[in-house]
């Protein structure tokens, strides 16, 4: 996996995530650095399943349960009204971070 770093960029917090896109799960990384938040696809998705999302672009973020009894689902919806779903652990710390970010 290769991410292309800006100047003084500099990962906070990454984990193994799923990407919950259209009724499918993309397998992969969820990082956030310093000034961004990517979506790594892994697993036969390298290359095809690659987010990236700037803090200006967010317009809020939200929890939700991915299962019955499972808090761990993070959307990220931006300003145009696009919505990205992941399943992280750790969700709320990546929370903090992402409402720190904009």
């Amino acid at each position: 996996m290769q991410i292309d770093f800006k100047p003084n960029e500099m990962v906070v917090k990454a984990s193994n995530s799923k990407w919950l896109a259209n009724g499918n799960t993309v397998e992969g990384k969820f990082i956030v650095t310093n000034q961004r938040i990517y979506f790594k696809g892994q697993n036969g998705n390298t290359g095809m399943a690659d987010i990236e999302i700037s803090p200006s672009q967010i317009q809020e973020v939200h929890f939700f349960n991915t299962g019955f009894l499972s808090p761990n689902g993070l959307n990220v919806i931006l300003k145009g009204g696009e919505q990205f779903k992941f399943r992280v652990k750790q969700r709320n710390a990546f929370g903090e971070l992402i409402n720190r970010m904009y």
